[in-house]
């Protein structure tokens, strides 16, 4: 542990002179991690052909990501409050580049799952992009820059489906990660010449016992979530995981209490403003991803189906690009009324518009206008939400805290996913109707599915609901603006 004092950034001063390519390039770095979500979406069904492997063994191209990024999100968070933000970042964006180029030259199934994981290593850049924001950004620009910030997730995501759609339709579908390759190279180039290192550290010893446990917690119920239905849902296999999860995160639990430097600080999650936030995005993440998985199978399902529009994945890509623009654009109004109103109502606005777009859909499922209709007033919701949840978080949490925080936050999203990946496979395996001597999901499946999600998103404004009321100025406030510290309380604060 070093004895080398924290040097907040000089008060009224803040450390980046070019705020605006700051935000630029952060977000970049954010639309260019996402990217990576939707990347190998259009050629998941050619997998088994292409890496000659049983069509079981490539789903882990998918998996391995998952699972990686939920491993290290939390781990590369919490380094970067002790060893510095954007060193981590610049960390997380070289695994980026280094599994797109493994990923590039793969020709079977174990480079490409090695590729991929190491691509799911990257996660953690926005929220450590979030956070150094907080760190280096005045407080009138903090607002609208992280919402933009948060809102890259959603953006790289719906940009990425349509442009990884055309490429694998006309070239050779390594292209699509040499096209990676290059733009995280790119975005780790302008990291290097633009974004300045935050001086705000909390140093200490890294836990690895801890990190440890949450690995095998968090692996072992993402496998079991994810997993199940191809395994059993009630395999022994399946069971097991869930059962070792459950033991091996109360256990771990008990450990972080315990730890004098935990990787996360559970009594600054059980705050209510970080709980209830929390446990909103969890709600968030199921709500959102679960449009994900209807809006594509229905664009695709052959006409004869009575519902299905008999669209190519190029059209769905197509389909859903608006939304990214739509939230790039909402996350100024996020910002706009987070200052105003504070992030808590922010958030409770976008669930409501998130629940109207599924309920939209429930009646509005005919044709193709009707699904971009529906995912531009969903993603309107989400440029709200992904804006607000960042602010509440950092709001409530030290500002040497923020990395590991916004990280955790990151992860409940994450498990929402998960969890509405499961529960609408579930579903729309049981509600099947025969085409063909064929058993593909019901019209009244897909409508189950949305409303399900509509309910999430209720429930996601129920939680934020219960965040506490502030007093003082709603949202974050910037470290560069806030007073420096006198000198014998910088002494007293170890790196």
């Amino acid at each position: 542990m070093s004895d080398t004092p924290a040097r907040p950034v000089e008060a009224g001063k803040p450390s980046s002179p070019r705020p605006n390519a700051v935000v630029a390039v952060l977000a970049l770095a954010g639309i260019v991690v996402s990217l990576m979500q939707t990347l190998v979406i259009p050629i998941v069904p050619e997998l088994p052909k292409l890496l000659h492997a049983e069509a079981s063994d490539t789903a882990w191209a998918v998996t391995a990501t998952l699972l990686a990024a939920a491993v290290a999100t939390p781990m590369v968070g919490r380094l970067g409050d002790m060893f510095g933000k954007r060193r981590m970042l610049l960390v997380s964006i070289l695994l980026l580049v280094s599994g797109s180029v493994v990923c590039a030259l793969a020709e079977s199934l174990v480079p490409m799952i090695i590729g991929r994981a190491l691509q799911g290593l990257a996660a953690a850049v926005v929220p450590l992009g979030i956070s150094i924001m907080r760190d280096t950004l005045p407080a009138d620009r903090l607002a609208g820059s992280t919402a933009l910030m948060s809102a890259s997730l959603g953006v790289g995501g719906a940009i990425g489906l349509p442009a990884a759609a055309f490429i694998a339709d006309r070239w050779d579908w390594h292209l699509l990660f040499w096209t990676s390759a290059v733009l995280g190279a790119v975005s780790l180039a302008l990291v290097m010449l633009i974004v300045p290192e935050s001086k705000v550290r909390t140093g200490g010893r890294f836990d690895l016992v801890g990190s440890l446990g949450l690995s095998a917690g968090l692996l072992s119920l993402l496998l079991a979530i994810s997993k199940g239905g191809d395994w059993g849902w009630t395999s022994v296999t399946t069971l097991g995981l869930g059962a070792a999860a459950v033991v091996i995160l109360l256990a771990w639990g008990f450990y972080e209490l315990k730890a004098k430097q935990p990787l996360v600080d559970l009594r600054t999650t059980a705050k209510p403003q970080v709980l209830f936030t929390n446990l909103a995005s969890i709600a968030l993440g199921f709500s959102m991803f679960a449009m994900s998985l209807v809006i594509p199978q229905l664009l695709q399902l052959p006409e004869q189906t009575g519902y299905g529009l008999g669209k190519s994945m190029l059209t769905v890509g197509l389909v859903l690009a608006p939304q990214g623009l739509v939230m790039m654009v909402m996350s100024a109004a996020s910002a706009a009324v987070t200052k105003a109103k504070g992030p808590k109502v922010t958030l409770m606005i976008g669930a409501l518009i998130v629940a109207a777009g599924y309920a939209l859909n429930i009646v509005l499922m005919s044709e193709v206008w009707h699904l971009v209709l529906v995912s531009c007033v969903i993603g309107a919701g989400v440029g709200f939400t992904y804006g607000a949840l960042p602010a509440l978080i950092m709001g409530a949490v030290d500002p040497s805290q923020t990395g590991a925080a916004n990280s955790l936050n990151t992860l409940m999203r994450s498990l929402g996913t998960s969890f509405a990946s499961a529960l609408a496979g579930v579903i729309l395996a049981q509600m099947t109707t025969d085409f063909g001597g064929h058993a593909l999901p019901s019209e009244n499946g897909f409508k189950v599915v949305m409303a399900i999600g509509a309910g999430a998103a209720l429930l996601a404004f129920a939680l934020a609901a219960l965040i506490p009321r502030r007093h003082a100025p709603a949202g974050p406030t910037s470290v560069a603006d806030r007073p420096a510290p006198a000198p014998e309380a910088v002494a007293d604060q170890q790196v």
